[in-house]
């Protein structure tokens, strides 16, 4: 009979495309999951992969073998999953990718009573504000915007991800403000780059009564992080169109002040991204439980709506 570890080497090679891929998600080294493959298609007598320096594609028999034994696999891991969950005993490594300012603002103060209740878990955390391949990065979660749901992968939306027009206090004295977002392109701007495409990014804005209008740019530094976009701003550099989730800090400080306070960008939702809740080990479900449940006792998602910053 089949181990559950050479099953699980070869669904996770097949998903991924490789076994490099297969091993980050797996916890283990790219040759220990080649030998679990080799070694269950020497039990089956079958080659289940064509090799190539392009990487793996599956032969006709393994596709057949695929399809019987993913489903049976996933039944497996979400009913030790879900054991794991009843006795109260999750454990393990979380890896979890997520922007910097996401993470050290709001979740990095959540992690004190996580670990508490949970100490058996351990945070592994990787600050990156690019939309990830979360199977094959081998992650347990992610939360931010903008990513591609694979198959197996659920999103629970957490708030919206607003965008205001912002600027210290110095570079604002003296000046006249704009009345609307074509009223932008009077001051010098500190302007983000897509990190996907390093365009720079054309924001659409949205005043209180409905109405949209392009807001005008006049870059005189340029980043592909929107932290960088939120300490030029502060530093004075010139109006910056920043994250209400960057700004928020600074804002009740009054190291920044709102510049257009009816309008606002709304680029989508920021999001808690995982595998599909039935097959979620037990150090997964309790995160994605706890961090939901944070950011409703906070009202996080209130306090990060553009609409509720007071003027």
């Amino acid at each position: 009979m089949e181990t559950l570890a050479n099953l699980e080497s070869f669904v996770r090679s097949a998903e991924t495309g490789s076994f490099s891929s297969a091993a980050r998600r797996l916890a283990l080294t790219p040759a220990a999951v080649s030998r679990n493959v080799a070694q269950l298609e020497r039990n089956l007598g079958v080659r289940l992969f064509q090799r190539s320096t392009r990487g793996l594609t599956l032969s006709e028999a393994g596709e057949r073998f695929l399809q019987s034994v993913q489903g049976g696999l996933d039944s497996i891991q979400g009913a030790i999953a879900d054991v794991t969950v009843n006795a109260g005993q999750p454990a393990g490594v979380l890896k979890l990718s997520t922007s910097q300012a996401l993470g050290m603002d709001y979740l990095l103060p959540l992690m004190p009573a996580f670990l508490k209740r949970y100490p058996a878990v351990t945070p592994d955390w990787f600050f990156d504000n690019r939309p990830l391949d979360l199977i094959a990065g081998g992650f347990d979660a992610a939360i931010g915007g903008g990513f591609d749901l694979p198959p197996g992968m659920v999103a629970r939306e957490l708030a919206q991800v607003h965008i205001i027009a912002a600027a210290s206090p110095a570079f604002l004295r003296g000046k006249r403000l704009p009345k609307d977002p074509a009223g932008l392109g009077d001051f010098d701007s500190v302007a983000m780059r897509s990190p996907l495409n390093s365009r720079v990014r054309t924001m659409v804005m949205r005043h209180r009564n409905g109405a949209e209008m392009v807001a005008a740019q006049k870059p005189v530094m340029l980043f592909n992080d929107p932290d960088a976009v939120c300490h030029a701003t502060l530093l004075g550099v010139g109006i910056g169109l920043v994250g209400v989730l960057h700004a928020l800090p600074h804002l009740q400080s009054g190291a920044l002040v709102r510049v257009l306070p009816d309008w606002h960008a709304d680029v989508g939702p920021l999001s808690l991204y995982f595998a599909s809740q039935k097959l979620l080990p037990g150090k997964t479900r309790v995160f994605v439980d706890f961090v939901t449940e944070a950011f409703r006792e906070q009202k996080l998602a209130h306090r990060l709506s553009a609409l509720n910053l007071p003027k």
